[in-house]
């Protein structure tokens, strides 16, 4: 007879292919809506499931690990960040995690270099101008930008999205900068002609643009807090595509608007979907709705990465992506 499938929840709606493949080989319940679960809905899934399918937006922390059911015995993160998750808990309670690592690099970093030419070339403030209608023709001192070829980019975080702004930003004849955990490889620090700064503070000090591509963790909470914002050039701006906690929400609304810092670009928030209103008020902010790894085929990508994590597991083998502890 024909071993009985594994049981598998996902949390929201994915793309159709990957819905459809996880429909051949799993015995999988899906979503009918794109809304969030409750979390009485996530408590209800973990009970039930042999495999929980979360996004970002899902909260698995230990009161929802503490009822889950004893078949759950993976959490197959759709998306490469974790700390939605309560990795150490669900070690305890011997519930693999695992995630999709490396499939967003470029989306993220094109996302970034997007943000970063936005802000400097006041290309929101151009787009809206058009779509009111109240375009008067060119003048020489119209919407007057800078260029972003010579300027110094300081990358917090050089991991591989990093490593990806850096490359395309060296394609813009940018300075690279950086600040990481760990100093580069020199042979990977020359390829990318990056310059390291042990000192974040001093880096910060000396830099056009500021690129935040680290993850989120205790160590990263407001790593960007008020005393290090202020050290930022009054001519420089910040672009965020990582995780809304590394900076200070609040404190960088007060020192944009109070003329300290030139602009932002944003595509993460300090308390998700919950944006600073002042922030909106400001022309030279562009806002984006958390678009960096928005793309078809990156999320195409990260569910055939979800689906090889539970098939793996499924034949009885350590997912490839599994997460612990010490990686985080």
């Amino acid at each position: 007879m024909p071993r009985e499938r594994l049981s598998v929840v996902v949390t929201r709606r994915l793309p159709e292919a990957v819905e459809t493949r996880l429909s051949e080989l799993f015995d999988v319940k899906l979503r009918d809506d794109d809304a969030p679960m409750t979390r009485d809905e996530l408590v209800a899934a973990v009970k039930t499931a042999d495999v929980l399918v979360p996004t970002v937006t899902d909260t698995i922390d230990g009161g929802v690990l503490g009822q889950a059911g004893e078949n759950l015995r993976l959490i197959a993160n759709y998306g490469a960040g974790v700390d939605n998750i309560d990795v150490a808990t669900a070690r305890q309670r011997g519930i693999l995690v695992s995630n999709t690592p490396g499939v967003l690099t470029d989306d993220t970093a094109d996302m970034t270099m997007a943000l970063i030419l936005a802000v400097t070339r006041r290309i929101p403030e151009g787009l809206t101008t058009m779509q009111k209608g109240e375009w008067e023709g060119w003048a020489p001192t119209a919407f007057l930008g800078g260029r972003i070829g010579g300027r110094r980019l300081g990358i917090l975080g050089m991991g591989r999205i990093g490593q990806a702004v850096a490359r395309r930003a060296s394609a813009f004849g940018m300075q690279v900068h950086y600040h990481n955990r760990r100093r580069l490889r020199a042979e990977t620090e020359q390829a990318l002609e990056a310059t390291y700064w042990e000192s974040l503070d001093q880096m910060v000090a000396r830099m056009d643009v500021i690129s935040i591509n680290c993850p989120s963790t205790p160590s990263t909470f407001h790593l960007m807090n008020a005393r290090r914002l202020k050290l930022m050039k009054p001519s420089a701006v910040i672009v965020n595509t990582s995780r809304g906690e590394v900076i200070d929400e609040n404190a960088l609304t007060r020192q944009i608007r109070a003329g300290e810092i030139a602009g932002a670009g944003l595509d993460v928030y300090e308390h998700g979907t919950d944006v600073n209103p002042r922030l909106r008020q400001l022309p030279n902010v562009v806002l984006l709705p958390h678009m960096g790894s928005a793309t078809l085929e990156g999320r195409i990508e990260m569910g055939e990465k979800v689906i090889i994590n539970i098939k793996t597991f499924e034949d009885g083998h350590r997912p490839p992506d599994q997460v612990v502890p010490a990686m985080l």
